[in-house]
């Protein structure tokens, strides 16, 4: 996002979410205060996804979207998937905070492909 006043809101966003370590009703109000600013830079992606982040929140009162998770690794031998040590899967304000920063360098095509992962994520979490 380029808009000064979007980048500001989004630094407020990131830092209410490192304070509160917990997404707020605040959290809720900024990211929807947040959406024009994306419908005005003709960003569709990242419009829907702030759009999806607060009915998530609003309608499960937590963002229970993980981190999207790294191609998974295939043992060349057997084809079967290895899973990673310590492969923990994180949600809430730490998900939240790494989608927004996403959302900030949404021009990035490997943030960009991630931010499309969480709309894919969040969409099939409402059904």
């Amino acid at each position: 996002m380029e808009n000064k006043k979007a980048l500001k809101l989004i630094d407020s966003i990131v830092k209410t979410l490192e304070s509160n370590q917990i997404v707020t009703d605040e959290v809720v109000e900024m990211v929807k205060e947040l959406r024009p600013y994306a419908v005005e830079e003709s960003l569709p992606v990242v419009a829907k996804t702030l759009r999806l982040v607060s009915e998530h929140i609003e309608e499960n009162e937590v963002f229970a979207i993980p981190i999207p998770q790294d191609e998974p690794l295939i043992d060349e031998e057997t084809g079967e998937e290895i899973e990673p040590e310590n492969s923990e899967i994180i949600t809430g304000s730490e998900s939240l905070l790494y989608l927004v920063n996403l959302i900030k360098k949404s021009e990035n095509p490997e943030n960009k492909t991630e931010i499309r992962e969480y709309n894919r994520k969040m969409e099939a979490f409402a059904e």
